[in-house]
Parts: C-alpha cells; sequence; structure tokens
C-alpha cells in the first residue's frame, strides 16, 4: 500500500459536474492498494495517517496531528502510485491490486480512518476525477507499507 499525504488548507474532488468531497484544513490522501494488502496492512497505515504529526504546534514545529488540529482528510484512490516504468515508455500497473480487491480495502480503509473520529470524504472508485487542492507549506510525504516491518 502507497499513500501520498499531502497538507492543505482546502481540497476537494469532483467526477463530471458533481463534488464527491470536499475539506477545508486537512490532508489529501492518494491511496493506492497492492496486491496482498490485508487488514493488517490497512490498519497499520490508517495509525499512521492520522498519527503522523506534521501540522505545526504554537512554536510553528511539525508536532500535531490530523486528530489533533481537527482537520479532514480527502482520500481518493489512485492505482498509478504503482506505475512501473522501468521499461519502455508506458507505465506497467502490475503491482496495483486488481479493481474489484482495492475497491473493497479502500473502503476499509476509509471506515479504519473514519474509526478514529477524523472526518473522511472521498472521489468515487474507477472514476475520471478532477482533484482539486492547496498544498499548505507545502508539506508532501509518502508512505509506502512495504518500508515497515511486519509484525
Amino acid at each position: 500500500m502507497k499513500v501520498v499525504l499531502q497538507r492543505v488548507s482546502e481540497a476537494s474532488v469532483t467526477v463530471g459536474e458533481q463534488t464527491t468531497g470536499t475539506i477545508g484544513h486537512g490532508l489529501v490522501a492518494l491511496v493506492g492498494i497492492a496486491h496482498g494488502d490485508d487488514d493488517f496492512t490497512l490498519t497499520t497505515m490508517a495509525t499512521k495517517v492520522t498519527n503522523l504529526r506534521i501540522f505545526e504546534d504554537d512554536d510553528g514545529k511539525m508536532n500535531r496531528s490530523i486528530m489533533d488540529v481537527g482537520g479532514a482528510i480527502l482520500a481518493v484512490s489512485q492505482f498509478t502510485l504503482f506505475a512501473d516504468c522501468r521499461k519502455g515508455r508506458r507505465p506497467s500497473f502490475l503491482g496495483a491490486a486488481p479493481p474489484g480487491d482495492a475497491s473493497v480495502l479502500f473502503d476499509c480503509f476509509v471506515e479504519k480512518l473514519r474509526a478514529t473520529g477524523t472526518i473522511v470524504e472521498t472521489g468515487i472508485f474507477q472514476a475520471m476525477m478532477d482533484v482539486r487542492l492547496t498544498n499548505h507549506g507545502p508539506v508532501t510525504i509518502i508512505l509506502d507499507s512495504n518500508d515497515w516491518p511486519r509484525s
């Protein structure tokens, strides 16, 4: 599982003419689900996302989490995080989970985020979406579950 987090002052996602999610202060989470991701992966990533201290405290230090600042999350499924561009000129996405599996796991991940009390908005899985955001900082963090030990 890969998640690209962007700290934002505002963000929205639109499908066609319909806005499906909008937030103010918080995080945009571009979420890629991989083959083999499971409940452990989702729980670990949700815990990391909601507890990562990337918001400023009163001294201007990144010392607060999304839960500390009362921010929201805009979660957008993004299989292209698994683009493999090592060969040729067309990316391969074989590392991404198949859409049926990824949809279920993405929804489960969103529920785990919401279970923390954090407001979570989303796009529409497999839709062509326009994501608009104002990156605050700018702060962009890349999380990859393959970087963490499995216990």
